[in-house]
């Protein structure tokens, strides 16, 4: 397992769109669509540039679309690509030639290893598209629910719950779907009728869970689904990637995953999972079951953002790395986009992505968990478009055909030259890149300790805005402030004697210290009990190497 992963998420169905039309609700002839084989070298290695360990490919699974599958039971026309319609096959939209779609993935797997990066895709193993059949499963597979017993509410039998005599519906139009008994809802939703705010295009799997039974567990003998969705681990675990995303990781009964992760480790030794785990109290059980890391969207994301937007105090970062304890601490992923959440230079947050300057650096620097970066976040992308089922809701859209203009502008037909990008997104992106390459080279970033110094410190810190850490190791000391002021600031660092006693540090007078961010340097007196004289300009950091 790498130290410390830096992971960049992109959306093929995006990514490779060079179309510029954006036609509201447009289909995919008119707004065109991105496929495997526009992520080429040149897009890979200026990934890889940036300082990418790995690349998360999201929406790569076959899903519902309006082309192939009911408009009334598929979110948007390009649909969700949460909703599995075959686990056993590809998106055939991100094919050239949709005949040989597996193998135009396989090619990419193959570039993103060339490109030194490792693969991950997503596996959503809480949930299916309702109209799931897979038509590319190996020889011998029993497809999802082919067996099941639909006039059974519950059994363990099932790859699917149902409610016996009661027909799927819904307040509008299903455009002759029917579907009898109804399957219940992805989001738990135990009835026949689900709202426009339930996961309706999905239906939930079964695991052994007698939900409507107390929660009952019925795992023994070992239900179905966990044998299938085993076994669909295990069929891209073959094919080369290196990791997957597990969607909604905690809907899904975390005995399943020690039993399946054991099983695929077996065979792949090394291969990645990261859990979208949003309920802290079950984050020591799923990291036991295996899992190398956990979502921090309640923790550290959070607060991240609540500190960038004035709701916070910077003083409380403390709170949220110390509540993990050191045995999960370096488990948590932290990030400040990603397919979900806002974008942060949209209208909803900051308004401008060089106000999480100092989120960035924080989340990147102060401790060994891998950190993501969502596709257009180094270039300022706001997600404002209001795309179609998508509205303007400052993220960028998982339902539609689309064409983000950061990207385009980077991407530049195929050249990823940024010859399209303005200075001020050539300057964020030197930013992120600056800062990831770092974090991916040094060792006191990969394996060494931190300590947090914002306690101890006094006059001449204002600790609602300002946040100072330390990173050591033996032959590397870091000294990391940032500013979440919207104003310069002239800043009284304190270098606690604890500091020095805790890591392992030399006092060093008239010590010179280089921003690695931006190559300046100075001299300073790093020394127990003294103080560092700083300025930083409105929404910035620095992380200052000390020889």
């Amino acid at each position: 397992m790498i130290n410390k992963p830096i992971i960049y998420q992109l959306f093929p169905r995006l990514f490779g769109n060079y179309n510029e039309t954006r036609k509201h609700n447009g289909t995919k002839e008119e707004n065109g669509c991105g496929r495997f084989i526009d992520i080429n070298e040149r897009a890979l290695k200026s990934i890889a540039d940036l300082g990418a360990t790995h690349v998360w490919y999201t929406g790569v699974i076959r899903h519902a679309t309006a082309q192939y599958n009911n408009p009334a039971i598929t979110k948007g026309k390009a649909g969700s690509p949460y909703a599995i319609t075959d686990y056993y096959d590809v998106d055939p939209d991100l094919a050239k030639n949709e005949a040989k779609r597996m193998q135009e993935f396989e090619a990419l797997v193959q570039r993103t290893h060339e490109a030194n990066m490792g693969v991950i895709i997503d596996f959503v193993p809480n949930h299916v598209a309702r109209e799931y059949k897979s038509v590319c499963k190996p020889a011998g597979v029993e497809d999802l629910g082919e067996k099941d017993h639909p006039e059974w509410a519950f059994s363990p039998l099932n790859n699917f719950y149902y409610i016996p005599g009661e027909k799927f519906t819904m307040d509008k139009d299903l455009q002759g779907y029917e579907e009898f008994p109804a399957k219940v809802t992805g989001n738990d939703c135990f009835t026949s009728h689900p709202g426009l705010n339930d996961w309706y295009e999905t239906v939930k799997l079964n695991y052994g869970v007698f939900y409507q039974g107390g929660r009952e567990k019925q795992f023994n003998p070992i239900p179905s689904t966990w044998t299938k969705m085993r076994d669909i681990l295990l069929f891209w675990a073959d094919k080369g990637i290196d990791g997957v995303r597990v969607d909604m990781a905690e809907m899904v009964p975390v005995e399943f995953f020690a039993w399946a992760i054991a099983a695929v480790r077996k065979k792949h030794k090394k291969f990645l999972f990261i859990g979208e785990c949003y309920d802290p109290n079950q984050y020591d059980a799923y990291l036991a079951a295996g899992f190398d890391y956990l979502y921090d969207k309640v923790g550290m994301y959070d607060y991240l953002r609540g500190v960038t937007s004035k709701s916070w105090p910077a003083k409380g970062i403390t709170a949220q790395w110390m509540q993990h304890g050191e045995a999960r601490l370096n488990h948590m992923l932290y990030f400040l986009e990603n397919h979900d959440e806002q974008r942060i230079a949209s209208g909803f947050w900051c308004g401008s992505g060089r106000c999480a300057e100092p989120a960035m650096i924080v989340a990147t620097m102060l401790n060994q968990c891998p950190i993501l970066i969502y596709s257009g976040q180094e270039l300022g992308e706001r997600g404002m478009d209001m795309e179609g089922f998508s509205g303007i809701d400052g993220r960028t859209t998982i339902f539609d055909y689309w064409g983000v203009k950061s990207i385009q502008a980077w991407a530049n037909k195929g050249k990823f030259d940024g010859a399209k990008m303005t200075d001020a997104q050539h300057e964020l992106r030197d930013f992120y890149q600056h800062l990831l390459v770092f974090a991916r080279e040094s060792k006191a970033v990969q394996k060494g300790k931190m300590y947090d110094i914002t306690y101890a410190q006094g006059e001449g810190f204002n600790m609602s805005q300002h946040f100072a850490f330390i990173r050591h190791i033996k032959g590397e000391t870091l000294l990391v402030i940032v500013n979440f002021h919207d104003r310069e600031q002239q800043m009284k660092v304190r270098i606690p004697n604890d500091a020095f006693v805790y890591l392992g540090m030399e006092g060093k007078a008239h010590a010179t210290a280089t921003d690695v961010l931006t190559g300046s340097k100075q001299t300073l007196d790093f020394v127990p009990d003294g103080c560092v004289d700083i300025t930083l300009q409105a929404w910035t950091g620095v992380i200052l190497k000390i020889k």
